[in-house]
């Protein structure tokens, strides 16, 4: 079964320098699935969320104004297997005669979804695999803590702390505490 997905957001991995997490979510749900992915597909997922126009088009925009001079579509993207930590992912794409469905990365097949509105699918399968409940995210992240708090832990708690973020998925709290850990180095 197909699950309907929806990009939640894009943050810094604190676990692998120089790449990102991509957070999908179950839409109408609870499930939340992190995908890591590169700095130019961050960068083109981003660009496309915050509705930025770049003075040269990217990758992604290349294609879809290749594609529709061209009289192709994207129907829609699926998610279909994770393995070893890497998903697998199509785009289907029609030219109003034929569909045919192109093996692709993730990121790129995100990135494409959010420039044509196609719909991006995961199989059921794969969100059980990959994905988590966002509330027990919603329900560690409610025990937030104010940053002039985390002056007052000692360097023990904080790194505690940092390791319940990242678990979490919560990478904006983890950065914070980082932060303040190298401030006292």
């Amino acid at each position: 079964m197909k699950i309907r997905m929806k990009v939640l957001g894009v943050t810094y991995s604190q676990l692998q320098q120089g790449a990102y997490i991509l957070m999908l979510t179950e839409e109408g749900g609870t499930r939340r699935v992190p995908v890591v992915i590169g700095v130019a597909e961050a960068q083109s997922i981003v660009i496309r969320m915050e509705n930025l126009t770049p003075p040269r088009p990217m990758t992604h925009d290349l294609m879809v104004d290749t594609m529709s001079r061209f009289g192709i579509s994207s129907k829609e993207v699926n998610i279909y297997k994770f393995d070893k930590g890497i998903f697998y992912s199509s785009i289907t794409f029609s030219n109003g005669d034929n569909d045919v469905e192109v093996s692709s990365r993730t990121s790129d097949a995100v990135a494409l979804a959010l420039r044509t509105g196609s719909p991006i699918y995961m199989d059921e399968e794969v969100l059980q695999q990959a994905g988590f409940e966002s509330s027990h995210f919603e329900s560690a992240a409610s025990d937030k803590v104010e940053e002039n708090d985390y002056e007052k832990m000692s360097d023990a708690e904080l790194e505690a702390r940092k390791k319940q973020a990242v678990a979490i998925e919560a990478y904006e709290e983890a950065a914070l505490i980082q932060q303040i850990l190298q401030k006292r180095k």
